[in-house]
């Protein structure tokens, strides 16, 4: 099993824009068969080194982490996403 976290700071921090953002990761859910689990949280803190968006995925391999991240409908979710984020950092580890 692999562990995909990815955290998101957003260009604008705004609840609305957030919010919509954590939506868009959230619809993934049930229409890409590779992802065991899906979780999105959005930071409650809000300090100054926060990031906004938290994305966390289970797959079952390396093998399905890359089926899941060229899948047609994470293709677009990126699309937007890399036009919201400020800057994004990820890991992936074995569980």
């Amino acid at each position: 099993m692999i562990k995909h976290i990815v955290l998101f700071k957003l260009k604008d921090g705004s609840p609305e824009s957030i919010d919509k953002t954590a939506n868009i990761l959230r619809n993934m859910q049930g229409k890409i068969p590779e992802l065991l689990s899906l979780e999105v949280g959005i930071d409650v803190v809000r300090s100054e080194r926060a990031y906004d968006i938290a994305l966390i995925t289970e797959v079952e391999s390396l093998e399905t982490l890359h089926a899941y991240q060229i899948h047609p409908v994470h293709q677009q979710v990126i699309l937007h996403m890399n036009e919201a984020k400020e800057h994004s950092i990820s890991v992936d580890y074995e569980i």
